[in-house]
């Protein structure tokens, strides 16, 4: 698998686009840094698998993941930091989105890949709520993956999301967006199975 590209975070982490140029899904782990199961399963995959049409993102958020936490080094939820038509300056918790939308070098990274690579899907890894959530034109595939884990599938996630990532390319881009919102409370290789079906059918 190729390192296509990368960049460093504040805290001197590096972030990778892992794949083929011409890989057409794009799948992304830890937006959130105490969601760290999408990590371990994309590195899993990528062990025995050569999946040629996926470009894979394992750890967008390493500086969050490394502090324990959902928001990156400068307190900021990267999945309310994108330029959407419904950012918003919210205060600051958990869940803040930034002093403006893109301000993240995580956020840019991620837009960037999105403008030069074009993907025709896209797969983000979240725990969780065991739903199969998605943005855009994404019902069909979303149902599929539903099947092969058995998670229901919702088309709202149940809460305002301003600058969220689906809304930015799902919904204003309509690129389909899967949010694959995974079970925290069993043994992690316990995915692994129903992961590696769902990276196959993308």
């Amino acid at each position: 698998m190729n390192k296509l590209k990368s960049t460093k975070t504040k805290l001197g982490n590096e972030i990778e686009l892992l794949g083929e140029k011409n890989s057409k899904s794009l799948v992304i782990g830890v937006f959130h840094g105490d969601e760290p199961q999408g990590k371990f399963l994309i590195n899993e995959y990528l062990k025995t698998h050569s999946n040629t049409n996926l470009l894979f993102i394992p750890c967008l958020n390493p500086d969050g993941l490394e502090l324990g936490r959902r928001t990156n080094s400068n307190g900021v939820d990267l999945n309310r930091n994108f330029p959407t038509k419904n950012w918003e300056l919210t205060e600051k918790n958990e869940f803040f989105g930034g002093e403006k939308a893109a301000s993240e070098i995580e956020t840019k990274f991620l837009i960037d890949i999105i403008n030069e690579y074009k993907p025709s899907l896209i797969l983000t890894l979240h725990a969780p709520f065991k739903v199969v959530n998605y943005d855009g034109p994404a019902k069909e595939i979303s149902e599929k993956i539903s099947k092969i884990i058995n998670y229901p599938v919702e088309a709202s996630i149940g809460y305002p999301t301003p600058g969220s990532f689906g809304t930015y390319v799902g919904i204003e881009r309509q690129i389909p967006t899967i949010t694959l919102e995974l079970d925290e409370t069993c043994p992690v290789e316990s995915l692994l199975k129903p992961v590696y079906k769902i990276f196959d059918i993308l």
